[in-house]
């Protein structure tokens, strides 16, 4: 059985070669993403998560988050998560995928709804409710969210009739994707706590670093906390693969949007006013923090849901994480 990390060091080296913080500024700029998606999709790591038998690595879903995880570790400015997802539904369903990015739907014809990357996606997988359709991004009405370097679009399909269509999986596509989201907040958040360490190391006031201020401590022992927590509710969200039950998946959500608040709030208090400039990179991962932790369900849907469960069920809060939150 091959080691996890045997598989994700080398999607991290790439990952950290092909996009650089300067990529990612370059495509929030409306830069083209062609050389840099084609690097992704000539690794075969696209594929991860399609069964052997049609024609993938039939990866779990651990393995997957350790993928994800890494997207988020570098703010990769494109659904590549998403992609793996749609590519082996997709394959399940024995339709051919397309070769270009696909972002993910939860969407009615006739209503607007908000995809995370919609404006780099040349392919959207809708979830109206009932199944699941292949739209060309074109297809939709789209107008960018207005928000500075968000890559996200509003869309609205008025029709989805005539496209190509699987069946819905039981759990939907907001469950997939809000673990998704849960394992790319997970990623950043690592990435934040050991800059934010590294920071309070080599800044130098009154003459020692503030890393030895005992309260600047205290703080990043409770951001790496917060860290730990978002990994592990998402490993949790992800250990049932692409199927997640919705209990595992509002824990998972839950909990890192909950964690990815509190995480950017100490990130920008610790480095002050250099880490909102714009030429620093830490607003390029905490406004990808907020922006995952309104995708898919903030903390507030997935807790609603969650809590609706656990009163409509027979069972004591400890039996129903233990039986239901994996």
């Amino acid at each position: 059985m091959m080691d996890i990390q045997e598989l994700v060091e080398p999607f991290a080296r790439m990952l950290q070669a092909i996009a650089p913080a300067s990529t990612v500024r370059a495509i929030e700029q409306g830069a083209r993403i062609d050389a840099l998606w084609a690097e992704i999709a000539g690794s075969g790591y696209l594929d991860a998560l399609v069964a052997e038998r049609d024609g993938g690595a039939g990866l779990d879903g651990l393995c997957a988050h350790g993928l994800w995880q890494e997207l988020g570790r570098h703010i990769v400015p494109l659904p590549v998560g998403e992609t793996m997802i749609a590519r082996a539904l997709l394959a399940g369903a024995g339709v051919p995928a397309p070769g270009g990015p696909i972002a993910l739907a939860v969407a009615a014809p006739g209503q607007d709804a908000m995809v995370p990357l919609g404006r780099v996606a040349e392919h959207v997988l809708v979830d109206d409710g009932r199944q699941l359709y292949l739209a060309p991004a074109a297809s939709a009405r789209g107008e960018p969210t207005g928000v500075a370097g968000d890559l996200g679009a509003s869309m609205r399909w008025e029709t989805l009739e005539g496209l190509a269509w699987i069946a819905r999986p039981e759990c939907g596509l907001r469950a997939m994707a809000a673990v998704l989201r849960a394992a790319l907040i997970a990623g950043a958040a690592d990435h934040l706590v050991t800059v934010t360490a590294g920071y309070c190391n080599d800044r130098v006031q009154f003459g020692k670093p503030i890393g030895r201020q005992q309260a600047l401590q205290q703080n990043l022992a409770v951001m790496a906390e917060e860290a730990l927590a978002a990994r592990i509710a998402s490993q949790i969200g992800c250990a049932s693969g692409l199927t997640p039950s919705l209990a595992a998946a509002a824990c998972a959500k839950s909990v890192a949007s909950a964690a990815a608040v509190r995480i950017a709030a100490t990130a920008h208090a610790v480095h002050g006013a250099i880490g909102i400039s714009h030429d620093h990179d830490l607003q390029l991962y905490t406004r990808r923090l907020y922006e995952w932790r309104l995708s898919d369900g903030s903390e507030g849907y997935w807790n609603d849901l969650l809590g609706g469960a656990m009163l409509a069920s027979a069972d004591t809060a400890v039996d129903f994480a233990r039986l239901h939150c994996r």
